[in-house]
């Protein structure tokens, strides 16, 4: 039975690796997966539309999430390192799949490209080019720099 409120992982549940994330999807579960994240416990889902319960964030809100998080701490680490006055960062980000950008191959329908699109709001009393320079540093944050690199994601299955 899907509910709002998390049965959390109990510390006794065998998992099978050591990994920082484990996603764990019953068969009668539909789409709502229980996350551990590190030492947090969350769930993720899909919305009603695509079979879900919208539980939870789905996949790519947590891919997004990440990305917003990474950007507003690395913005404000950098701020505080040079003492600039920044009170408040605020990230959005939207993603969607866009198959007319990729106008190479426009006729293919998997041709596509994810596209995040980050909206950054600085609070604080800055000036113009301290503000350009945090422009310049919310592209070099990890999670940024992750999503323009060449990913290789190594899979292995593991018995029961």
């Amino acid at each position: 039975m899907t509910t709002r409120y998390l049965d959390v992982f109990e510390k006794e549940k065998d998992l099978k690796t050591k990994h920082q994330v484990v996603a764990s999807l019953d068969q009668n579960d539909d789409f709502t997966t229980e996350m551990a994240l590190g030492s947090h416990r969350m769930q993720a889902d899909e919305l009603e539309e695509f079979g879900g319960h919208n539980l939870g964030p789905n996949p790519y809100e947590f891919v997004s999430g990440g990305l917003a998080a990474c950007t507003a701490m690395t913005i404000q680490m950098y701020a505080k390192r040079k003492k600039w006055s920044v009170e408040n960062v605020e990230v959005h980000i939207n993603h969607n799949k866009d198959h007319c950008y990729d106008c190479k191959n426009v006729e293919d329908k998997t041709s596509k490209i994810d596209i995040f699109e980050r909206d950054i709001i600085l609070k604080g009393n800055l000036d113009n080019k301290q503000r350009q320079r945090l422009l310049e540093i919310a592209n070099k944050c990890p999670v940024h720099r992750t999503l323009h690199s060449d990913i290789v994601v190594k899979t292995k299955l593991l018995s029961d």
